[in-house]
């Protein structure tokens, strides 16, 4: 019999948690739990210079704002040190077809009355050819129109308190930042290849790493953080991956940066579509950042290559630079004792920049399901794995729909988009939403009704009626209130700063730490 009394003496204080492979995703991971479980656990990160990083992310969600708070660093200390700007939306060119043009915002549309969505409201005056575009309602795409910005409005009752805004920075230099952060407060960092994974031969758990230099490093917890290759999660522990490149089919990138142009910084996001994926271009302080999406199956590497130079706005600061990737995630992104974060643990292409949301979600996850005097519960890494997996669906379906909700049929790319036969989920999103503008609504996960509506009707999926509480208000009534709300919102963006002016103005750190 085994003396439990003497087990639990022997046990560490602290959990060992080892993290393979830096970057983003790694120095996140190891930031947030030597900030949050100093107590609790060790870090021990192992990364090799000799294996690059994709550094090609760029944009990001309101969501990191969070995550650099909780880290208690000051907003201009990170803002300058990544050069970065300030994000209001993604603004999509050519989706639904040549020419069109709509910004998906940061925030709100409109206000909601009686309990019944602005957009509501808005379909019934769209009936009869008064009302507007939904985009006059949006106050963040009225700021990114006129490329000004503020933060929001503490006081709820302002019209200027209805958006939020993200972060475009240097991910070259957000990793550094971090890992800067991370070592001062005792994460240990040991630069080394690993040519041997450990395991347990009773339980079959990675038990430690064996590097090239010949130590090896034993832990409790190891976070898979070595991208793609995913060394332990898929390598070692076997995980099965969900290919949906038949739904994602863009499995490459050329991405090239250029010289900032002349002319005012613009406060987003811009993605182009183009004949076999889209452009994006991401304006920070000292560059600008631009990429094309592409399926290889629909256009050589050469062929995106060229389209990309030619349609940069500045002069090339480098040679264009490919990625190769695929659609899909892990059944399992905790298995054993091994938690996959980032690229290890899945990839949805950029086009609304979840990338770094997503390794974000999975180490708050983490933290709160971290386990207790070492021990992993069942329960919580099936709880883990449900989050992830419900954040990945998600995503997914609505990255599709930017792709399906088209009436482009100019190339074989964008008619096989259009004609596709999408997830049940999504499907069933769609017909609900052509119905009466109804949309689904959930209170978990990212991208709530103002995401979905700016998707839906920036690509023309055009609700056949409304909600029948709307019929209650006088239709001359409504028609000036309406007008009146997008005259108070366009007046207010009016007053708003210059987004190049308010980020030299608020572009210096108040403190070293923020702490």
């Amino acid at each position: 019999m085994v003396d439990t009394q003497d087990s639990d003496r022997n046990r560490p204080d602290r959990t060992r948690v080892v993290i393979l492979g830096g970057g983003t995703a790694g120095w996140m991971a190891a930031a947030a739990l030597i900030r949050r479980l100093p107590h609790t656990c060790t870090v021990h990160l192992i990364e090799s210079a000799e294996i690059g990083i994709v550094g090609v992310g760029e944009a990001t969600l309101p969501h990191l704002r969070s995550f650099i708070a909780l880290l208690g660093i000051d907003e201009a200390t990170f803002m300058q040190a990544t050069n970065a700007t300030y994000k209001l939306g993604i603004e999509f060119h050519d989706f639904g077809t040549i020419g069109s043009r709509y910004l998906h915002p940061f925030g709100s549309f409109g206000t909601q009355l009686g309990g019944v969505p602005f957009h509501q409201y808005w379909l019934r005056m769209r009936s009869s050819g008064s009302g507007g575009e939904l985009w006059d309602y949006s106050i963040a795409n009225l700021m990114a129109d006129a490329r000004r910005f503020a933060p929001p409005a503490s006081d709820t009752n302002s019209m200027l308190s209805t958006y939020s805004y993200a972060y475009q920075f240097d991910a070259t230099r957000f990793a550094p930042f971090l890992r800067d952060y991370a070592q001062k407060r005792g994460v240990r960092r040991t630069e080394g290849r690993v040519i041997e994974v450990l395991r347990e031969s009773q339980t079959g758990d990675v038990s430690g790493l064996h590097l090239e230099s010949g130590e090896r490093v034993e832990g409790d917890l190891f976070v898979d953080c070595s991208g793609f290759r995913a060394l332990l999660i898929g390598e070692t522990l076997q995980s099965e991956w969900q290919d949906w490149s038949h739904w994602l089919p863009c499995d490459r990138a050329v991405a090239m940066p250029c010289a900032s142009p002349s002319g005012p910084i613009e406060p987003f996001t811009r993605a182009v579509a183009m004949k076999a994926g889209w452009r994006w271009r991401i304006p920070l302080s000292h560059r600008v950042g631009n990429g094309y999406v592409y399926s290889s199956a629909h256009t050589p590497g050469d062929d995106a290559a060229t389209a990309l130079v030619s349609a940069v706005e500045g002069e090339p600061l480098a040679e264009p630079r490919v990625l190769r990737f695929r659609a899909g995630r892990r059944t399992h992104s905790w298995h054993r004792n091994v938690v996959a974060i980032g690229l290890a643990s899945g990839f949805l292409e950029p086009l609304e920049s979840t990338s770094i949301y997503l390794a974000q979600g999975a180490i708050e996850q983490l933290i709160a399901l971290f386990p207790i005097d070492g021990r992993i519960a069942d329960a919580d890494r099936a709880e883990f794995n449900r989050l992830v997996d419900y954040e990945y669906d998600r995503i997914r379906d609505f990255l599709i729909l930017h792709y399906h909700a088209t009436s482009r049929d100019d190339s074989p790319f964008w008619n096989e988009m259009r004609t596709m036969k999408v997830p049940d989920s999504l499907h069933e999103k769609m017909e609900l939403f052509r119905a009466a503008g109804r949309i689904a609504r959930y209170t978990q996960g990212l991208f709530l009704e103002p995401s979905w509506l700016a998707v839906f009707i920036g690509q023309g999926v055009v609700p056949r009626a409304w909600d029948s509480r709307v019929d209650s208000l006088g239709e001359e009534a409504l028609g000036l209130a309406l007008r009146r709300l997008r005259q108070q919102m366009k007046e207010a963006a009016a007053e708003l700063p210059d987004h190049a002016d308010f980020l030299k103005r608020h572009g210096r750190p108040a403190t070293e730490t923020g702490e």
